[in-house]
């Protein structure tokens, strides 16, 4: 029983992605633009196979599902964004009515700007960070697969459909890896953020974990996307606009490629998440100055970084002058 949904949710989503990697051709297509890191069009609708295994394997398990509608219309709207094109306002006002329902469907007792600022933006930075082959794919693994274990530790019902969510990611990675045959598409990765958001939030209500435990568990993306919108906020930069400014997205172009950039940011993942249910079961007095330090750590890296991109781009003008 304990391994049925993970189970399903692996074959399901499997047999998902076999069906729609048959006729590529009539998916929404992520076509080059100024934020993509790849030279030809790639199906985006890896999310399609990761709700059908997650939702096939765990919508018979018992217990509430608050986040269940506005999930779904999350989904749809983000559907619709891959297939036609949606206005950005009207993204954020379907993100902003999906955390809103979410909070008056669970009662929680949190102010609602902080939640909805919360859920928002982990909804838009995981699709941020959804630009470089099975890096949004594995933080969906590890991070779900921490939440589960985090979970379970604390006796919560909820572990069983979040190690569920964590399998369905699974076939999708396999097929996301350099080089990515199939992209997760907005229906994939908004939801996703969606969740991660919300299961954290709702995790610290019922004291399932302490309010850094998520936050740790997701900080490689949440660092990278917060830092690189503050420095362009900074900047005067028209911070809607599409960009290839992130860490992960620089050292692509700086010649990284795709599977260097993954090994790199995996393993980031893989060290704050296991400080983070280290922590979380052996000291959890030890969970604040861990996110201290890996902040100090990720930071260290995107200041590197930086620095050798602006080298890049002062020898790149020289040697066109």
């Amino acid at each position: 029983m304990i391994l049925l949904p993970v189970v399903i949710a692996v074959a399901l989503s499997w047999l998902a992605i076999r069906i729609l990697l048959a006729h590529p051709g009539r998916l929404p297509q992520d076509h080059p633009n100024a934020r993509s890191l790849h030279a030809a069009p790639v199906p985006r609708a890896g999310g399609w196979a990761v709700w059908a295994g997650w939702l096939g394997a765990t919508l018979w398990l018992p217990g509430p599902r608050q986040w269940l509608g506005p999930f779904l219309a999350l989904v749809a709207v983000s559907l619709l964004d891959d297939r036609r094109g949606v206005h950005p306002l009207l993204r954020l006002a379907a993100q902003v009515a999906a955390a809103l329902a979410w909070l008056w469907l669970a009662g929680w007792p949190i102010h609602p700007l902080i939640a909805v600022a919360l859920i928002v933006w982990m909804a838009n930075l995981y699709n941020f960070m959804d630009g470089s082959d099975g890096l949004a794919a594995a933080m969906s693994l590890i991070g779900f697969g921490s939440y589960a274990a985090g979970a379970a530790v604390a006796g919560a019902s909820d572990a069983l459909a979040l190690a569920a969510l964590a399998a369905a990611t699974v076939p999708f990675l396999l097929y996301n890896l350099p080089p990515a045959r199939i992209f997760l598409g907005d229906a994939g990765s908004v939801p996703l953020g969606f969740l991660a958001a919300v299961f954290g939030i709702a995790g610290w209500v019922e004291h399932w974990w302490p309010a850094w435990f998520p936050i740790l568990v997701f900080l490689p993306f949440v660092a990278d996307a917060s830092a690189t919108l503050a420095v362009r906020l900074a900047r005067g930069a028209r911070v809607w606009e599409a960009h290839r400014e992130h860490c992960y997205q620089r050292l692509v172009q700086m010649g990284w490629g795709h599977a260097r950039t993954l090994a790199l940011y995996g393993g980031l993942m893989l060290a704050t998440a296991g400080s983070a249910l280290a922590a979380l079961v052996w000291a959890p007095a030890a969970g604040l100055p861990a996110l201290a330090v890996w902040t100090v750590v990720l930071g260290s890296l995107f200041a590197l970084t930086g620095y050798h991109w602006r080298r890049r781009e002062a020898e790149f003008g020289e040697s066109k002058g």
